[in-house]
């Protein structure tokens, strides 16, 4: 279930904003991962209340799964159909049906883990146990339909370069769907059910009178704008080194910049090992310093993408943006993730951890990527007139502009951000955190 749950996504982010750069929508592949954190901030919360309520949670994930499939697939026909008939694609109706197709799918991340752990549960087994080297599937997932797309080619052009790779994520969500209706039943919990603005963290805003946790969730508003712009921009910005001379007939005959969506899989490879290095450096440096390293990791993302390039050794800045990326995404999530769960009572946790994720993947990320290419990519690369190296300059200033945003954002962090010493409690609590969040690389 976690394999084909990730796989579908894994079949489109990371490449889709290549192939909408390159066939005319530049300037609208902001939009289309912008929409992505838009839904976050409620669809998921809607279907959650659905699988409580009224349908099984599993039935719940199955016709979630299959509407989004489906309209994903309808995304990919609509996209030949522009292609066919004006050589370029265009922006209405595409958008149109991609939404509909990303609402339903982001809340089945959701709905997943819940069908896991109900299923774990039926079984009388560990969820922190067993959960992990089950979720691990879906890191596994993600970087195979990664390597898919980037290496196995439809008409003598790779997947990852064309419409296919709408088709590709609908048919593996379509497959999914139907696996689905397997699945050990999840029975409605009608008495335990929450409320919508339970659902959403909304009644976790309350924290906002405590100073500390105002400025906690505000920084991770901030820290959330950069969460999905490498997935938006990065496979754009690879690709644009085959169009330079210097660098298509470079190093490795210009393999790395035919290769994107490879390059990145090595971010997601990164996320799922980097999970070892929590442990330590909660105990060594407490949430705060872990905090801070997940900050100037990204940093270290976005500045690596400013001086890298495809051909040696500019190719190993931009492999080294990838190996960081574990750091900065995973650090971030699961410590401040541990930190919330730490800082409020078991009434609040719950609603807590929704208001996290509601400032970060959900405005956070939306404000990030609209930011991100309205007002810096948009007219540092896709400007019209621009030449293909002023392009690359423009790439290259764009990365330099997220680096300092991020700079400015831990810089700020670390002044304004005051937490006690860590203790052996907090140990504790983390050892147990990084155990349920590990993906199974971290023995119990």
């Amino acid at each position: 279930m976690n394999f084909l749950e990730f796989a579908v996504w894994g079949a489109y982010l990371i490449s889709m904003g290549m192939f909408l750069g390159s066939h005319g929508l530049g300037d609208y592949v902001f939009w289309f991962y912008t929409v992505q954190g838009l839904v976050s901030i409620i669809m998921p919360a809607l279907m959650g209340i659905v699988a409580d309520r009224w349908i099984p949670a599993q039935i719940t994930l199955s016709l979630c799964q299959l509407i989004a499939g489906v309209m994903m697939i309808v995304a990919g026909i609509v996209a030949d159909n522009q292609l066919a008939s004006t050589g370029h694609l265009e922006f209405g109706a595409l958008f149109a049906v991609y939404t509909i197709s990303v609402a339903f799918y982001m809340p089945t991340l959701g709905l997943s883990n819940s069908v896991a752990f109900n299923s774990l549960n039926q079984y009388r087994l560990d969820t922190v146990k067993h959960f992990p080297p089950i979720r691990v599937f879906g890191t596994v997932g993600f970087i195979a339909a990664e390597l898919l797309v980037n290496f196995v080619s439809i008409g003598g052009n790779a997947i990852q370069f064309t419409s296919a790779q709408f088709y590709t994520s609908g048919i593996i969500g379509c497959v999914m769907a139907f696996y689905c209706l397997t699945l050990p039943k999840c029975p409605c919990k009608h008495g335990e059910s929450k409320s919508l603005a339970d659902a959403l963290g909304l009644s976790a805003f309350k924290l906002f009178k405590s100073r500390k946790m105002a400025i906690f969730f505000i920084f991770s508003m901030f820290l959330g704008v950069s969460l999905q712009i490498t997935n938006s921009y990065g496979s754009s910005f690879i690709n644009a080194f085959a169009g330079l001379q210097e660098y298509a007939h470079g190093f490795m005959d210009g393999w790395w910049a035919n290769n994107p969506t490879f390059l990145i899989s090595i971010s997601q490879c990164a996320e799922a090992l980097c999970i070892l290095m929590i442990p330590f450096c909660l105990k060594k440096f407490g949430i705060k310093g872990v905090m801070l390293i997940a900050m100037f990791a990204w940093v270290f993302r976005f500045g690596f993408f400013a001086i890298g390039d495809t051909n040696f050794p500019g190719i190993l800045a931009l492999i080294a943006s990838c190996l960081v990326y574990g750091v900065a995404f995973d650090f971030f999530n699961v410590s401040g993730g541990l930190y919330v769960d730490k800082q409020t009572s078991e009434s609040d946790r719950s609603s807590a951890q929704g208001l996290f994720m509601l400032m970060t993947n959900g405005i956070g990320a939306s404000l990030g990527t609209f930011i991100a290419g309205k007002l810096v990519v948009n007219d540092l690369v896709y400007a019209p007139g621009l030449t293909p190296e002023q392009q690359m300059s423009g790439w290259h200033e764009s990365w330099a502009i997220f680096a300092g945003y991020a700079l400015v954002v831990a810089v700020l962090f670390w002044i304004i951000f005051k937490e006690k010493e860590h203790n052996n409690k907090v140990t504790e609590t983390v050892v147990a955190g990084v155990n349920q969040n590990a993906g199974g690389m971290v023995e119990d």
